[in-house]
């Protein structure tokens, strides 16, 4: 008897080059901004290639950098739950290529095919999931436990077949704002990093995974230190 052939995996590239006519791609540059805080909210955005931040700016004019996208990740979702404006910024920190998808189009998709509403409703759950250790770190951790949780996120630790060693450049000045810290206390530790092997940067950055074991073994005098220092 012939082997039954096995259903071909989801893609979702494939998936949403079909939405002729409900869609747009477009490239940006470095910094460039994709949405503004304040903009009208009527589309959800996918990331081809290349890395944005999504920044929130409070009526004093100070900036907190409150996520990162990579490649295969969507953001401004929040207009499929009634958000009529859009509550952050998005720019680009490379160049990146970036689908716009229309609101309407992607309502009319979660409800009609079931593989995509799988796929996006996982995605979604998790990125919760990931808010909800986002806000216990910063509650519970040192700094310098929060930095390097960050980094082994930006290098897709744990991400099955997503992991890379080699990230985007990114500031020093972006990662306090992530980190909820002062760019002279990101810069200490990352020197410290360097120095015990967890990291490597000479115009790009190196993430090794034995930087995980700041962020999972607890040297009480070390974090006494890192307390007092925070």
């Amino acid at each position: 008897m012939a082997k039954a052939k096995k259903p071909k995996p989801f893609s979702v590239e494939v998936f949403l080059s079909t939405l002729d006519g409900e869609r747009s791609v477009s490239e940006y540059r470095k910094h460039q901004t994709v949405f503004s805080q304040g903009d009208a909210a009527d589309a959800v955005y996918y990331v081809q290639e290349g890395q944005v931040k999504v920044c929130v700016i409070s009526e004093r004019g100070k900036e907190a950098v409150v996520a990162l996208h990579g490649k295969g990740d969507f953001f401004g979702e929040g207009c499929l739950t009634g958000q009529p404006l859009r509550l952050a910024t998005v720019a680009a920190m490379t160049d990146s290529v970036i689908m716009r998808i229309d609101k309407a189009a992607v309502v009319r998709v979660l409800k009609d095919e079931p593989k995509f509403s799988d796929m996006f409703l996982s995605y979604i759950l998790a990125r919760n999931a990931r808010v909800e250790e986002d806000l216990v770190d910063q509650l519970f951790n040192s700094s310098e436990k929060r930095l390097a949780r960050v980094l082994l996120l930006m290098a897709n630790f744990g991400k099955e077949g997503r992991q890379e060693s080699v990230i985007a450049k990114i500031s020093q000045e972006t990662l306090a704002e992530m980190v909820g810290t002062t760019r002279s206390r990101v810069s200490y530790f990352m020197n410290k990093f360097r120095k015990l092997g967890f990291i490597e940067y000479n115009g790009t950055l190196e993430v090794h995974n034995s930087l995980l074991n700041v962020v999972l073994h607890d040297n009480p005098r070390l974090k006494r230190e890192a307390d007092d220092r925070d």
